[in-house]
């Protein structure tokens, strides 16, 4: 389950620097304008050889960015993998826009910006109550694998909600579900999102023993 890359992006914005400025302010320039022409071309490794000190200014670009280019700073975010706060709360704003290819790049970025378990509550409630059943299948394909900066303390959150999400009455987000959590886990407990509720209630309990188990040995 790959995420989609944005097949375009916007112009370049121009910028011209204003006679006799100063040297720094020259240099602060170019750098804006090689970033700029990075992202336009989509060009992760080229944002990544500037170094962590270009996440500043890319979330700046996002944040003054229309929809389609947000998407296309989306998929460069998730291509650095690089942890950033600032990159989080930007991403966060847009986790629930209708906009389809923008809400998917977000929904995949984030986990690759962040540890925060902020990002997995708000894709766990994506995949269990958002209306469209695109949202929460990619929800679900973002908790499965890209949730790269989790501790292992951290990954209780993470089955907890899932192991909840298993009794939700929809049977879409029961499949999805315990997908996750067999890509996570490499385990299933003889679950089947389809089995009559005894059989699922048998094979939930012996996930809740396991997360138990889990914890204790942390």
């Amino acid at each position: 389950m790959s995420a989609m890359r944005a097949a375009a992006v916007l112009a370049v914005l121009g910028l011209t620097a204003a006679p006799y400025a100063p040297a720094d302010e020259v240099r602060a320039t170019a750098t804006t304008g090689s970033l700029e022409g990075a992202i336009s071309a989509n060009d992760v490794a080229a944002i990544r050889a500037m170094g962590p000190s270009a996440l500043p200014r890319l979330v700046r670009v996002y944040e003054s960015s229309d929809e389609g280019r947000r998407a296309a700073i989306a998929g460069i975010f998730y291509g650095l993998g690089w942890k950033s706060e600032a990159a989080k709360d930007a991403l966060m704003k847009d986790v629930r826009t209708r906009n389809q290819p923008l809400r998917l790049q977000v929904q995949w970025a984030l986990g690759r910006v962040s540890d925060d378990v902020a990002v997995v509550d708000v894709l766990l409630e994506n995949m269990q109550h958002d209306a469209n059943i695109l949202f929460r299948d990619k929800a679900a394909c973002a908790l499965a694998n890209d949730q790269i900066h989790l501790r292992p303390a951290q990954k209780v959150h993470l089955f907890e909600g899932l192991i909840k999400a298993l009794d939700d009455p929809k049977p879409d987000v029961r499949r999805i579900a315990a997908l996750v959590l067999q890509i996570q886990t490499r385990q299933d407990k003889g679950y089947r999102f389809n089995d009559p509720p005894e059989a699922r209630a048998r094979a939930l309990e012996a996930w809740r023993r396991w997360l138990e188990e889990y914890r204790a040995n942390l």
